[in-house]
């Protein structure tokens, strides 16, 4: 945790706002985030579902990277009223918008790793 008045932090949040590149990565997140937004351009997934998709991801990180992407508008939940309730996670319009910069990431990575292994 950074304090409130923290210059890092201030440094942070004025980047954010000022560059629109800054401000997407700020949303797509470090690690976990793009690999669940990668997964969901395949579709709706339940949260089990999702945690078996990227099994090295915690429970706790990936209900809170869920949380925050929909606080963000990229996915949204939906409970169903059954017993058990059923949720599902889908993205958004705005979330769909970014399958083709995560599809281009995707094959750079593959790229890139094809090319350091040869190395």
């Amino acid at each position: 945790m950074r304090k409130e008045s923290s210059v890092n932090l201030e440094n942070e949040q004025a980047l954010e706002t000022d560059c629109p590149f800054i401000f997407a990565l700020s949303l797509m997140g470090k690690r976990w985030k793009p690999a669940i937004l990668w997964k969901m351009t395949e579709g709706i997934y339940r949260f089990g579902e999702m945690k078996r998709a990227i099994p090295q991801i915690s429970e706790k990180m990936l209900t809170q990277h869920l949380r925050e992407l929909e606080t963000d508008g990229l996915i949204t939940r939906t409970i169903y009223p059954e017993m058990p309730p059923r949720v599902e996670y889908a993205l958004t319009e705005l979330g769909l918008s970014l399958q083709p910069i995560l599809q281009q990431l995707n094959d750079w990575g593959e790229n890139t790793k094809k090319i350091k292994s040869k190395a």
